[in-house]
């Protein structure tokens, strides 16, 4: 019988996949200022333990209390700080060790299911409506898109960097990921 997680249960099985990932992954938000949007990232970020986040250009920090409503109180899990460039940020993000991959549609923009996502990944995301600048794409290692198939053209921040940091994360399971056809480990299906 299939039918939702207990607690207990819920923290088993993500105990398992806590273990999995290779690699470690930080974001840069360019002047995001959406605070749902902000919160929404910051949830999505918290929930596949992103380990830094770093805001510039005045984008919405944790600190507006409307953050706090779609965070749900996951900012207190996220390492984060301002800084007054983007650029500030990029060499910060470099100088430990990250590959800094902007989230942009562009020209030279690779598919996210494309690129390779192993290692230490820093996503860069840019603006709600005007997203990423030419400077700062030239910053970037690489540039990469989220393939759309319907007729909208683009996708909601939060959904976007959602999708990428899932992307990253699934992409560092690598080879530890097995076809899975039984119940999750510490499940019984009896119950």
């Amino acid at each position: 019988m299939n039918r939702s997680l207990t607690g207990t249960e819920l923290k088993r099985l993500h105990r398992e996949w806590r273990k999995r990932p290779k690699g470690n992954l930080s974001i840069i938000m360019h002047g995001i200022q959406g605070p749902f949007n902000v919160g929404a990232i910051i949830r999505s970020a918290a929930a596949e333990r992103v380990d830094h986040i770093w805001f510039s250009s005045d984008a919405t920090t944790p600190t507006n209390s409307k953050v706090g409503k779609t965070a749900l109180g996951s900012e207190r899990y996220i390492n984060w700080q301002e800084t007054s460039s983007p650029f500030e940020a990029i060499d910060d993000a470099r100088s430990r060790g990250y590959r800094v991959v902007a989230l942009e549609l562009a020209t030279e923009s690779v598919p996210l299911p494309q690129i390779d996502l192993r290692g230490d990944i820093c996503l860069v995301i840019g603006h709600e409506d005007r997203g990423l600048e030419q400077e700062i794409l030239k910053a970037c290692d690489v540039s990469t898109f989220i393939p759309q198939l319907g007729k909208i053209g683009s996708l909601n921040v939060a959904v976007a960097t959602a999708i990428a940091i899932y992307e990253v994360r699934r992409q560092g399971w690598g080879s530890s990921i097995q076809p899975e056809t039984s119940k999750p480990a510490g499940i019984n299906s009896d119950t």
